[in-house]
Order: structure tokens, then C-alpha cells, then sequence
């Protein structure tokens, strides 16, 4: 994220089960990493475009989560596993935000 442009605070903690409790992240979409941009969560490897697109069009949700750790996403960079991008907490339920 940093090489994107983003600006980063990295906190180690002991307990992120805590941490993603704390923030609504459901069991289902939770992944390594969670950050806190602008008010929104983002869960997991979730490409810099996508939190981008995210903070420029503002729904109405807790955020984002690329659930799991899948393989060919940013930072993992092992080509040929499609994934998907989750927008979660939205008042209309989970949906894609973004196939990969």
C-alpha cells in the first residue's frame, strides 16, 4: 500500500481476533491484515484500486475483505487464482466489489 501511495501505520498486536471483532469483520471474510482507511476496513490483501474505488465512491459499508490469503493477489503475486473482492457491512448485504 505504501508503494501505491497510501500512507501506513503498522500496529503489531497479539490478539487481531480482537481487533477484527472490534471492527465487524465476519468470521467468513477475515484474512491476515486489517487496516482502518478513512473509516472503512480493509480486510486481507485488497489490491490498492480497490480501496481507492472504495474511498472515492463512499457506500454505505464497514469495507472491504479479499478473503483468505488467495494466492495471486497483491503481495502474494502467484499468478492464476482468480479472487474476488467482498464490500461487507452495507445495508443491502455482503456483495463483490471487484472480481481479480
Amino acid at each position: 500500500m505504501k508503494a501505491a501511495g497510501f500512507e501506513a501505520t503498522v500496529h503489531d498486536v497479539t490478539d487481531l481476533q480482537a481487533v477484527k471483532a472490534a471492527h465487524g469483520v465476519p468470521d467468513a471474510l477475515q484474512s491476515c491484515h486489517t487496516a482502518v482507511v478513512d473509516g472503512y476496513v480493509v480486510e486481507g490483501h485488497v489490491p490498492a484500486a480497490d480501496v481507492r474505488r472504495l474511498l472515492a465512491e463512499r457506500p454505505r459499508a464497514k469495507g472491504l475483505s479479499a478473503p483468505g490469503m488467495p494466492p495471486s493477489s497483491p503481495g502474494m503475486d502467484i499468478p492464476g487464482t482468480p479472487y474476488e473482492v467482498v464490500l461487507f457491512g452495507a445495508p443491502g448485504g455482503d456483495r463483490v466489489w471487484a472480481r481479480h
